[in-house]
C-alpha cells in the first residue's frame, strides 16, 4: 500500500469514564441534574456520560483526549458544568473540519434507573453539540450487582463517535470547503 497524504471521510473514536459515587453530591448525566443519594466526584461537576462523549470526538479527530484539553490540576475548571467542555471540544473539531456522523454511548449505573431521564440527555446533548437528536444515542444498563458499578460505588459511561470530514468535489467550491 503507498502511504498518501490524505484525510478520511469518515473517523472513529471511542471513550471511557468513570467517577465514585458519594452520598450528598449532585448527580450529573448527559447535561442534566438527575435526582438520586448519591452523585459523582470529580474535578468537574463530574458529568461522565459528557467525559466519554470527550473523549470519543477527540479521539476521532486525533486531538487527544479531555485531560490534555482541560487538565484537572487547572483551577478553572474546578466545578466547571461539563456542557461547557463539551461545547470547547466541539468547536475544537469543527476548527479541524469535521462533524458528527452520530454518537453511540452506553451509561453503567446500578440505581437509579435512568430510562426516565434519556430523551431529556438527549436533547440536552443535541443543544450542545448542535447535532439532531436523532444522531445521539444514549442506552443504560446496570453490571447485575457485579463490580464497583454493582455496589453502587461508581458510575462509568462508554461512547463512540463517528465523526466525518467534507471534502472539497465539483459540487462544492474551495471558498464553501473553508468554511466548515
Amino acid at each position: 500500500m503507498i502511504n498518501t497524504p490524505h484525510t478520511p471521510l469518515y473517523r472513529i473514536g471511542m471513550g471511557y469514564d468513570v467517577h465514585k459515587l458519594a452520598e450528598g453530591q449532585p448527580f450529573w448525566l448527559g447535561g442534566i441534574q438527575i435526582e438520586h443519594t448519591h452523585g459523582a466526584v470529580g474535578h468537574s461537576d463530574a458529568d461522565v456520560l459528557i467525559h466519554a462523549i470527550c473523549d470519543a470526538l477527540l479521539g476521532a479527530a486525533n486531538l487527544g483526549d479531555i485531560g490534555a484539553h482541560f487538565p484537572d490540576t487547572d483551577q478553572q475548571y474546578k466545578g466547571i458544568d461539563s456542557k461547557l467542555l463539551l461545547a470547547r471540544v466541539m468547536q475544537v473539531i469543527r476548527e479541524h473540519k469535521y462533524e458528527v456522523a452520530n454518537i453511540d454511548s452506553t451509561v453503567c449505573l446500578q440505581t437509579p434507573k435512568l430510562r426516565p431521564h434519556i430523551a431529556s440527555m438527549q436533547q440536552t446533548l443535541s443543544e450542545v453539540m448542535k447535532v439532531r437528536v436523532e444522531d445521539i444515542s444514549v442506552k443504560a444498563t446496570t453490571t447485575e450487582r457485579l463490580g464497583f458499578v454493582g455496589r453502587q460505588e461508581g458510575v462509568s459511561a462508554y461512547a463512540v463517535a463517528m465523526l466525518y470530514r467534507a471534502t472539497p468535489s465539483t459540487d462544492m467550491d474551495y471558498q464553501t470547503y473553508n468554511r466548515l
